[in-house]
């Protein structure tokens, strides 16, 4: 194999906000198939998956969990972890944006265009839509909500650094003409096209609001906003700009970035001009497949439409899921998933008609000539009409899987099984069998199937990896079998099976049906429960008007002149950065800028407040106080921050809105 026989593949990088569903499953399945076809091929493949854990949603989450955001994503993306190795994926490498090496090479590529002009300093004004994590101007927003998700946006304005997309619009159009397969599906490309040609505006790529992010390196109030950040993974990943890896000239630029259509922009308009502006080699497609819809709409977890991957696995196998995912939906379009879908095909395709085949042959096989079956040259029409098809199976499913019609290469295969399957009913072994006369037609029609059912297998591999070596098992066959280079009619002389248990059960359609809509509904239900129960916490406390009046402290201080009150300097400082400080479980430990210098200051709020509730927020301090000692010196605190005791016992700070400059004073 040639060192330079490579396949980098990447899927988009997930965002760990909570467990994945079966949308997520799809995308990443399909890459797993393509990868182990490359494999099976001969490439040396990178195939690249990861998380995107940076954001504001992230550390509203964390907040709300009462947790850091590390914290948060932590726990998500072991369960990521834990689903790609149940659903047989077979990463080479994950990569997570909160990874040091990533980080560094972030920071590298933003000084970098930085420095030659690329990314300049500017103002944000317009709309903000969370979940999308995207900026939007009138225009874009679709009855005045997010254009991607349909959810409301609020508005933003804020410094922030941008990076001059639109220099790069012809360039950009060039690549499309010029390289007519680096948008796929077609109707995408139209769709990127239009939008360049609209305006072409320059993209934020910084938030100064959200603390939860890679440091801007030069101006460290600013946060790398999520593209930069996260579209950079697939250089990083390889070593661009760290010394973790080494692998960015091998396989760099990537033959595939397979992503959702909802973030294709990103990936076929910023990142390459991005990869343009850093001189460095644009990848050679970026396939934006549709969404997996449950009832009408996309799954989300909000409405309870979603379907957790984990559960349909122990219930019907993980291969069978990874199939009706592969052949169910056509790949770039929109597909739709429905509890009868997913039990008809696996009655159909894989117990009927894959199952069924293996079994019987194998049963035959057993009968009629104690296991072991010999080659024995066809000599009827159909025994050729199936050779041909055996023999052209592999070319067929290998161009099919360049042109990534994954659903098509399927088609191919099982076109072949029911073409042998159909083959049994011609030839009636049973018939055969009952005339010694006929024992070599007979030896000849079951070694056809089992041929049939061999090459199946080896190209069954890249979709239903556990299936595959099943059947090579009760062929009398071992994995290495498993061999693209051996697909063709009669490469395997001898066999001699040996009975297994059925590869895939038959479902009780109507019980499965009316068990899985019991399953839905309870799920529904305690989606509509928890989001209930989230709207009765959001909404304000009824006030206590009594206990409210009779906890405050009327208890009065020594009366002051003015002159001395003068003598109290007040200003508004922003919260650079907040923690915990082991050695008292009452205090935080605050870096706070009063507009001229960092200071720290020590304060009793940790009870009521966790550090990510303060950081970035602008708070009122006391300038002037004497520093004092705290924590036997180990400590100085620089000032006091203004809070007030609550009538439940608790405190609270008033805030100061971003329109406020740090600094200012407080009269």
């Amino acid at each position: 194999m040639s060192e330079h026989k490579t396949f980098y593949i990447t899927t988009p990088i997930y965002y760990p906000s909570d467990k994945l569903h079966i949308g997520h499953s799809y995308t990443t399945v399909a890459c797993d198939a393509l990868a182990r076809f490359k494999r099976m091929q001969g490439y040396d493949v990178m195939f690249l998956t990861g998380t995107d854990e940076h954001g504001q949603k992230i550390q509203d989450k964390a907040a709300d969990a009462g947790v850091t955001p590390k914290e948060y994503v932590d726990k998500i993306v072991a369960t990521v972890k834990d689903l790609w190795k149940l659903m047989d994926v077979s990463y080479d490498r994950f990569i997570r944006t909160t990874d040091d090496y990533h980080m560094e090479s972030c920071q590298k590529i933003f000084t970098k265009l930085y420095e030659q002009g690329d990314i300049y300093k500017g103002e944000y004004i317009g709309h903000y839509c969370k979940p999308c994590e995207s900026f939007w101007t009138d225009s874009q927003l679709v009855d005045g909500k997010c254009p991607e998700c349909g959810r409301e946006v609020y508005d933003a304005h804020e410094e922030a650094y941008f990076f001059k997309t639109g220099k790069y619009a012809d360039r950009l159009l060039k690549l499309y003409e010029e390289n007519p397969q680096f948008i796929q599906p077609e109707s995408r490309k139209n769709e990127m096209i239009a939008f360049i040609k609209q305006g072409l505006q320059d993209t934020c790529v910084s938030r100064t609001s959200v603390k939860w992010g890679i440091p801007v390196p030069f101006d460290p109030k600013h946060t790398m906003y999520v593209w930069v950040d996260a579209l950079s993974n697939y250089i990083s990943a390889l070593g661009y700009g760290n010394e973790t890896y080494h692998d960015y000239d091998k396989f760099w630029p990537a033959d595939l970035h397979m992503v959702g259509k909802e973030i294709l922009r990103f990936h076929t308009i910023l990142w390459p001009a991005m990869l343009m502006a850093l001189d460095l080699p644009l990848p050679k497609r970026v396939f934006g497949h549709g969404w997996l819809l449950m009832n009408g709409g996309k799954m989300s977890k909000s409405v309870g439409n979603v379907v957790d991957p984990v559960v349909l696995c122990d219930r019907y196998g993980v291969d069978a899921i990874r199939y009706f995912l592969l052949r169910e939906i056509p790949f770039g379009n929109d597909g739709m998933f429905t509890n009868e879908a997913l039990i008809n095909r696996i009655n159909s395709d894989l117990a009927n008609d894959l199952g069924n085949l293996l079994s019987r042959t194998v049963a035959m096989c057993e009968k009629y000539f104690g296991g072991t079956v010999h080659h024995v040259a066809g000599t009827e029409a159909i025994d050729t009409e199936l050779e041909t098809m055996v023999n052209e199976l592999a070319s067929k499913v290998s161009a099919d899987m360049d042109n990534l019609t994954i659903p098509q290469a399927l088609m191919e295969i099982f076109a072949v099984i029911q073409r042998a399957n159909k083959y049994i009913d011609e030839t009636a072994p049973w018939a055969l069998a009952k005339d010694e006369a006929n024992k070599a037609r007979l030896e000849s029609v079951l070694y056809h199937l089992c041929e049939a059912l061999r090459v199946a297998a080896v190209l069954l591999n890249a979709y239903l990896p556990s299936t595959a070596p099943k059947m090579m098992e009760q062929l009398g066959l071992d994995a290495s079998a498993l061999d693209l280079s051996k697909t063709v009619y009669g490469a395997q002389e001898t066999y001699t099976v040996h009975k297994g248990d059925a590869l895939f059960p038959r479902i009780d359609v109507a019980k499965e049906i009316a068990y899985l809509k019991e399953q839905d509904e309870k799920r529904k239900a305690a989606a509509a429960a928890a989001n209930k129960a989230k709207e009765e916490a959001a909404k304000p406390a009824a006030p206590k008007e009594d206990a409210a009046e009779s906890s405050v402290d009327f208890t009065h201080e020594e009366e002051i002149d003015f002159d001395t009150f003068c003598k109290v300097e007040l200003r508004v400082a922003e919260v650079r950065a907040c923690e915990n400080l082991k050695e008292s479980k009452k205090l935080l430990h605050l870096t706070v800028f009063d507009g001229e210098r960092e200071r720290c200051i020590l304060s009793g709020i940790a009870k009521w407040f966790k550090p990510e509730d303060l950081i970035g927020k602008k708070i009122g301090i006391v300038c002037n106080l004497a520093p004092r000692p705290m924590m036997k010196g180990k400590y100085v605190s620089e000032g006091m921050i203004f809070a007030a005791d609550t009538a439940d016992g608790g405190c609270s700070i008033a805030f100061y809105g971003d329109d406020t400059p740090v600094g200012s004073r407080i009269h």
